[in-house]
């Protein structure tokens, strides 16, 4: 009886819901647009003086920043090491100068090097190595112009893994700094 009575509330309050979002659309006028006179949606016309303030350049091209270019080394943003190390692999170095170069030309921006480790280890050795290993890409970054107080070091050790697993494999993958914006 109280189950049944449940439903026929609930059913009652799905149709006033249902009823009161289907009300008359009608085009906005002038009052309900924005200050702009623009609704949402409406396409903007560019002028040739706004290219950069708009997102694109001359060419009527979208501008990305760096960090978001699929196609750029700062679009990398894990750097990985080997077993027991907090070394920087060759393969690794030119994202970083990357990076730096970017943090020197924009000195308003900030990162935070997060160190990780696999879990073999102990936990105080872990966040140890993580913290070396971010210390060692803070270096590089100083070396290519960033400022000390851009950059901010945290050490997570094993605590966040990139994946789950006890096989090598996993342990490569987790062996990292992540450069977070």
């Amino acid at each position: 009886m109280i189950i049944r009575q449940i439903s026929v509330i609930f059913f009652l309050a799905l149709i006033l819901t249902l009823s009161a979002c289907s009300g008359n659309k009608t085009k906005p006028d002038d009052e309900t647009m924005g200050s702009s006179g623009i609704e949402d949606g409406e396409p903007i016309d560019v002028g040739a003086d706004d290219y950069s303030s708009s997102g694109l350049d001359e060419d009527g091209s979208v501008i990305l920043d760096p960090l978001d270019d699929p196609a750029s080394d700062l679009f990398v943003r894990t750097i990985y090491f080997d077993y027991d190390s907090a070394s920087i692999r060759d393969d690794s170095m030119q994202i970083i100068r990357e990076h730096g170069k970017y943090l020197s030309s924009n000195p308003d921006r900030l990162v935070r090097l997060e160190g990780h480790t696999d879990e073999r280890g102990t936990r105080e050795y872990n966040l140890a190595l993580g913290e070396g290993r971010a210390k060692s890409v803070r270096e590089v970054l100083l070396l290519e112009g960033a400022q000390e107080e851009q950059i901010e070091i945290v050490s997570f050790g094993e605590e966040r893994p990139a994946v789950e697993g006890t096989d090598e494999s996993a342990y490569q993958l987790n062996r990292r700094v992540e450069v977070v914006y």
